[in-house]
Order: C-alpha cells, then sequence, then structure tokens
C-alpha cells in the first residue's frame, strides 16, 4: 500500500524542476497524478514515463498567466480521475527580466509574475476546494520561497508574490479548518531547478557551487526532496497540522542574513 494510493493529485509547473520531483513522488506513493505545465515535451514525458512505469498520470497543457486556465486544469482532472484530493499549487516564474527594483520594474513583468505565481493559486484553489469538499477533506500545498520570509535585493514582484502566498495560506487555513481541507507552504532553499539556472549568468555549476557554500548544509536541494517533504504534509501522518510553512532550505534561514548585499545589483 502506497501514502497515497486512491488519491488524486494535481501538481501546476509539474514538468520540470521542483513540480517534477513533486509529481515524481506522489505517483510512486500511488497518487493519480494530473501534471499541468506550459511546456508540451516536457509534460508529455513526465506523464508517458508514470504510465509506462505503471502509474497513472495526464498531462494537460496549461499557461497559468491566463486566468481561464485553472478551471480548465481541474476540470480534465475531474473527467480523467474522478475528483481532486490534492493540490500542489507550484508553478512560478521569475525571468530575467524581473531582476530590478521598483523603479525599473515594467508593468507587464510584474502583472506576469503575480498572475502566475500567486493569482493561480488562488484560482486552481477555487475550483479544486468543490471537488474535495465532495471527499470530506483535502490538502493543498503552496509552493512559496524562503524569499517570501527574507528577501534579497532587486525581486521586488517575485519577493511580493511569494510574501502574498503565505499570507494566503494562512487565510485558507482557517476558512477551510472545519471542512478537513489542510492548506500548508514549503519554502524552499535555492534548488536544482530550470527556474534558478536561467537565472543565472556564467558559469552555471560554479554558480550552484558558491551557492550550495550559502547553505549550511553545503549544497543547494535536489527537486525530489521538496516531492518528499509535500508528501508528507499531504498524507494522514501530517493530519493536524494547518496553515503554517515547511522551511526547506538546507539551513540556510537559520543562517540569518543571506543576501550578501550584492545580489540583485
Amino acid at each position: 500500500m502506497g501514502t497515497h494510493d486512491n488519491k488524486v493529485a494535481i501538481v501546476t509547473g509539474g514538468a520540470q524542476g521542483i513540480g517534477r520531483g513533486v509529481v515524481d513522488v506522489l505517483s510512486s506513493e500511488g497518487a493519480k497524478v494530473c501534471i499541468a505545465d506550459i511546456s508540451d515535451e516536457h509534460g508529455q514525458e513526465a506523464a508517458e514515463t508514470i504510465n509506462k512505469n505503471g502509474g497513472s498520470a495526464i498531462f494537460v497543457k496549461a499557461n497559468f498567466e491566463k486566468s481561464d486556465v485553472p478551471e480548465k486544469v481541474v476540470n480534465e482532472c475531474v473527467s480523467a480521475f474522478g475528483g481532486v484530493d490534492i493540490l500542489i499549487n507550484n508553478v512560478g516564474i521569475q525571468p530575467p527580466a524581473s531582476y530590478k527594483n521598483v523603479e525599473e520594474t515594467p508593468e507587464d513583468i510584474w502583472d506576469a509574475i503575480l498572475n502566475v505565481n500567486l493569482k493561480s493559486y488562488y484560482l486552481m484553489s477555487k475550483y479544486a476546494i468543490p471537488h474535495m469538499r465532495k471527499n470530506g477533506k483535502g490538502a493543498i500545498i503552496h509552493i512559496a520561497s524562503v524569499q517570501g520570509l527574507q528577501s534579497m535585493r532587486g525581486v521586488p514582484a517575485y519577493a511580493a508574490s511569494k510574501g502574498g502566498v503565505l499570507s494566503l495560506t494562512r487565510n485558507m487555513s482557517l476558512d477551510y479548518a472545519k471542512e478537513q481541507i489542510r492548506v500548508m507552504a514549503i519554502c524552499p532553499g535555492a534548488f536544482n531547478t530550470p527556474l534558478l539556472r536561467n537565472s543565472m549568468a556564467g558559469d552555471i555549476e560554479e554558480g550552484f557551487k558558491t551557492m550550495g557554500e550559502a547553505h549550511p548544509i553545503g549544497r543547494i536541494g535536489q527537486p525530489e526532496e521538496i516531492g518528499h517533504a509535500a508528501s508528507f504534509l499531504c498524507s494522514d501522518k501530517a493530519s493536524f497540522i494547518t496553515g503554517e510553512y515547511l522551511v526547506v532550505d538546507g539551513g540556510m534561514m537559520a543562517w540569518g542574513n543571506w543576501d550578501t548585499g550584492d545580489q540583485g545589483e
């Protein structure tokens, strides 16, 4: 018996990076998974790999900058699997053009980041919760960031989106606690993902090494490590946890001020 046998999970941004790590862990533990992502190539590959290995997954192409997409994703998941038990709101963007202060941040970049990183979490929850209610319980995990707790320079839109995710988590947990729908967040540190790679200049592997040294544990994280954290929070083993965030950062937040002052310059 797997931890999540007979459960249905939606993972936004599930084709690559942290989302793929969550997808792989939940699937390995018995969940039927709906992978919602903008990448056809990686999304189809993820679903095909899971199905070939005896799991059950579908891919739904989804551009979360568009507000009509979340309802479509939930409807396709319910059509395929009959319901929703777990929602992992993971999708996020931090384009290189966003590394600016507030004065220099273009409005379209601000809107794109807030639409994907925060508004999609609200809309995915809005359409998934009625299906959880039918089951008598559910679990929603929002992937936030250590940048929602302590910021670095030059990322106002991203920091605002992740701080908003944490506040949304607390509010939703109160609104739905009596219905046994638990709402939690995970705050990752630096992880080996396409999002991080795309934000870096110069030698990426050398950058990863330097970044790893900023974590007390001595390395950056791997996507499946968030997957295991999410799996625990969604499981019955965490049935008395709601409204909280779990920091998965190799000890970085315990270290204190991890912005050395030259980031985002």
